[in-house]
């Protein structure tokens, strides 16, 4: 019984690594967009990209997921995700997205604005371009201030992964609790938890590596 539990939940862990490596390998790169987005100076721009962002930090990331999904079926009558796991999967994955997309714009915010004015005012008088003085004066400084509260996040993302199974997305705690019905031992529930925290504990090994390895800016 062991190793069959086993099995099915590195099935399910395979989804939740997953969804957690596509989460990241878009909502990264999307984040900074948004960041750039709402510091631009041109209204139009920023001001709905604020709006964005207020309202998918001040809303649950699982009611999120349930409009992502059902909304468009129900208020377009389009099945804009398609059908079976890999509709599924591409709606939360969506949802993801676009939520972590969101804080990651405000932690990347936050980094570049803590950067004192007298940097880039010092690299005007040294005759670089904006484009320059970012990537050679600000940018490696904001990616030291912005590890701590990104590692958060991308470890909160970690348990976050277990909300996709409310639209029916396989994840791991999805197979752990299957065995309570089929079965009736519930012991394979708490044993996803062992993995969470072998994921986990990886995850904040590798982010103190990279403090570690970007000290040289203290």
């Amino acid at each position: 019984m062991f190793l069959e539990v086993t099995l099915s939940l590195l099935v399910g862990f395979l989804n939740t690594v997953k969804l957690f490596a596509l989460t990241l390998l878009f909502s990264l790169p999307l984040g900074l967009l948004l960041c750039l987005g709402s510091m631009s100076k041109h209204k139009a721009l920023s001001a709905p990209i604020k709006v964005l962002i207020w309202i998918i930090r001040g809303t649950p990331l699982l009611l999120q997921l349930l409009v992502i999904y059902y909304g468009p079926g129900i208020i377009f009558d389009a099945h804009l995700w398609g059908s079976g796991d890999s509709g599924r999967f591409t709606a939360a994955l969506v949802a993801f997205v676009i939520n972590y997309a969101c804080y990651f714009a405000e932690i990347y915010r936050g980094g570049i604005q803590s950067i004192p004015q007298g940097q880039y005012e010092a690299g005007k008088v040294l005759g670089m371009t904006n484009g320059q003085i970012f990537r050679k004066i600000i940018l490696l400084q904001v990616i030291k201030r912005i590890v701590p509260p990104m590692a958060n996040e991308i470890i909160t993302l970690v348990k976050d992964t277990s909300l996709a199974r409310v639209i029916a997305v396989y994840e791991i705690i999805w197979n752990g609790q299957s065995f309570i019905k089929s079965s009736g031992i519930i012991w394979p529930l708490f044993y996803t938890g062992a993995f969470y925290l072998l994921f986990s504990g990886l995850l904040t090994l590798l982010f103190n590596y990279i403090e570690r390895r970007l000290s040289y800016f203290e």
